[in-house]
């Protein structure tokens, strides 16, 4: 199909960017590397008056570990996420995410700043900050506002960022020693959206469990962190009959639908499948990094 009309600008900077979202408030939409937002473009799902191109501005793309964060901007690309060699080396988690998504022109093109803006109830990168606990970095002309994941993702594409911001950040807390993370998704085709994705994240004290995230996407109205599974992991061993409970609890809480891609019963299954995958990756990543 052919997309509605708009106006079209591309600011040189961010500053310029936040001028124009201001003063054409609600009408404007944002475009990163497109992958999310043209086709809905082309369906007319989406009929902005305006897009904002941000893909001239410098600065947002960069990928920083500091003494107590990992910092990624929102325009740093899935394949740029997955090549960098301090998440190569030390984040398996964010590799295993950066590294499945589309194909490679969508690796090359697509950026996490994008998918995260977007929130597709099915896509991968939700998943894990939801799992890590990270923080999204907004901006306006007001200043800038950092949203915890857990509050970011509100709705089927709908998110806690305002009409006058532009997402320019993700921040996730510096990986800990006996820490680790993992990301098992079920496809229908390799790269595709979720049928079903489980990040999983701990902490170890010794054999047992001192922390435990998961993030849940593909199978409820937007992605969701598991936190009654969270809740059965802390402080049990880390093996597999804890994970299997914790499964249980993730399949639960999941809100699927029956559809193309199965029925609700084999979605729920499957979250608790990929639970328990994703925890045994995890915990195995987080002896090797004792």
């Amino acid at each position: 199909m052919i997309p509605g009309q708009f106006d079209y600008v591309r600011p040189s900077d961010l500053g310029e960017a936040l001028r124009i979202l201001a003063d054409r408030e609600g009408e404007a939409k944002v475009l990163s590397g497109g992958y999310s937002l043209i086709p809905l473009l082309k369906l007319r799902l989406a009929q902005p008056g305006l897009l904002v191109d941000i893909g001239r501005i410098g600065g947002l793309d960069g990928i920083v570990e500091t003494d107590d964060q990992l910092r990624i901007g929102a325009r740093a690309t899935h394949r740029e996420i997955h090549e960098h060699p301090t998440i190569a080396g030390t984040y398996p988690g964010l590799h295993d995410v950066a590294g499945g998504i589309g194909d490679p022109q969508v690796r090359n093109w697509g950026t996490i700043g994008g998918s995260v803006a977007h929130a597709d109830p099915a896509s991968d990168w939700p998943a894990l900050l939801l799992a890590l606990h990270a923080n999204v970095v907004c901006r306006s002309l007001e200043g800038e506002r950092v949203i915890p994941a857990r509050d970011f993702f509100l709705d089927t594409f709908t998110t806690a960022i305002a009409p006058t911001e532009v997402l320019t950040e993700i921040r996730f807390t510096r990986r800990k020693r006996n820490a680790g993370g993992a990301y098992a998704k079920l496809e229908r085709r390799v790269g595709d959206y979720a049928t079903a994705g489980v990040a999983a994240a701990v902490e170890l004290n010794g054999g047992s469990i001192a922390w435990a995230g998961i993030g849940v996407t593909g199978v409820s109205p937007s992605p969701f962190a598991a936190t009654q599974a969270e809740q059965q992991l802390v402080n049990v061993p880390a093996r597999d009959e804890e994970f299997r409970r914790a499964g249980q609890a993730a399949g639960a809480q999941s809100q699927p639908v029956s559809d193309v891609r199965g029925p609700s019963d084999y979605k729920r299954a499957m979250v608790a499948e990929l639970t328990v995958r994703a925890l045994r990756a995890a915990t195995e990543r987080a002896l090797a990094y004792a």
